[in-house]
């Protein structure tokens, strides 16, 4: 039957820093269909064992990117072996087991470890047919990577708190001593980490260092992630902060009105305003490549694509799927506008600057 297991252990060095979660069977004996959030992706019976696998190394969240997994075991009949953990201690732990990786996927919530892995020599090339899917500012111009949903940054704010003449129009803004001490920053965050990456490109790495150290001197205060963000910022805790776009619509449609804040979009041309996409790839030495190129080409389908965006509030970004209601318009720094290729490891570099800042002692 087909089912998700989890991924078999590997690297034991670094295994103790990665979550590992053994996921419920898509298909039992008795069950031959889905239930929960996976079954609104498919519907129908599934299907008995084809025979293939693929293992996927997941930076995604089991709870984000569970339910499009468990929907493509079922719906396909191929075996899923799933290892979860953070997007850079999975692409550090692919590079210590390189030709050794058990993985065939690897599921990034952001393009610098991929570019990490890429300048490792140990990414493949995706089908032609996948890559299609979606827009050539969407996917790697060598074919290594290719993008499923975008995630703005923004900033969240208390609405009983901050004014809208209080609202800045941009990251360069909260550095004035108005906003001394009313800034969160996710500093441990891996989309954070990756948008430093592209402000050190787009501005110099310079200019970035200085920006991030003028934020600890105006007492910045700092939090391990986006949620514990729009969460301070929804009870009061902190007027504002450093986020991705959709934690705020998640927690409002839990919270409903006791959840005090909003998002705030700063100017369209901004550096804060980059649309970060998660990122797919396949290994260079995968054993299971076709399974591999038809995982990844189902990400891209419209049902889950219409998951990502009504049920996670991310932005599709398969061509010609909309993006949910709710969500506005984009006017982001566009994608295209970046090099992602080119960052290559430079999470690593960005990493040391935001540790040497000061920043998780504030």
């Amino acid at each position: 039957m087909t089912r998700l297991k989890i991924a078999p252990a590997l690297a034991p060095a670094l295994v103790a820093a990665l979550a590992l979660v053994m996921l419920a069977g898509a298909c039992g004996s008795e069950d031959r269909s889905l239930d929960g959030i996976a079954a609104g992706i498919y519907s129908g019976d599934c299907a008995s064992s084809n025979g293939r696998e693929v293992t996927v190394y997941s930076g995604r969240t089991e709870n984000l990117i569970g339910p499009p997994l468990e929907a493509f075991a079922c719906e396909t009949g191929t075996e899923v072996a799933v290892r979860w953990g953070s997007s850079t201690e999975l692409a550090l732990l692919m590079s210590e087991e390189g030709d050794r990786t058990a993985a065939d996927v690897f599921l990034s919530r952001s393009p610098g470890p991929v570019g990490f892995l890429e300048s490792e020599g140990l990414l493949g090339v995706i089908d032609d047919s996948v890559l299609g899917l979606v827009a050539a500012t969407s996917r790697s111009k060598a074919g290594t990577w290719v993008g499923f949903s975008g995630r703005k940054r923004v900033l969240v704010h208390n609405i009983d708190t901050v004014a809208a003449d209080d609202l800045p129009r941009s990251v360069f803004d909260l550095t004035d001593d108005r906003y001394r001490g009313r800034v969160a920053i996710p500093a441990t965050n891996g989309s954070f980490i990756d948008w430093f990456t592209v402000f050190r490109d787009q501005h110099g790495s310079d200019t970035a260092e200085q920006w991030l150290s003028d934020m600890v001197d105006n007492d910045a205060r700092f939090y391990p992630n986006n949620r514990s963000i729009v969460e301070a910022a929804g009870r009061g805790e902190i007027d504002m902060g450093l986020v991705n776009h959709y934690y705020q619509y998640q927690e409002a449609a839990a919270s409903g009105a006791g959840h005090r804040a909003a998002n705030h979009d700063f100017a369209a041309d901004d550096i804060g305003s980059l649309l970060i996409i998660t990122a797919a790839t396949i290994t260079s030495d995968s054993g299971n490549r076709r399974a591999a190129n038809e995982l990844i080409a189902y990400l891209l389908s419209e049902p889950v694509q219409r998951y990502f965006s009504e049920n996670t509030f991310e932005y599709p970004l398969a061509a010609g799927v909309a993006p949910a209601e709710i969500l506005p318009p984009l006017a982001a720094l566009e994608i295209g506008s970046v090099d992602f290729d080119a960052l290559g490891g430079g999470f690593q570099q960005s990493t040391a600057i935001i540790e040497r800042s000061g920043i998780y002692n504030q």
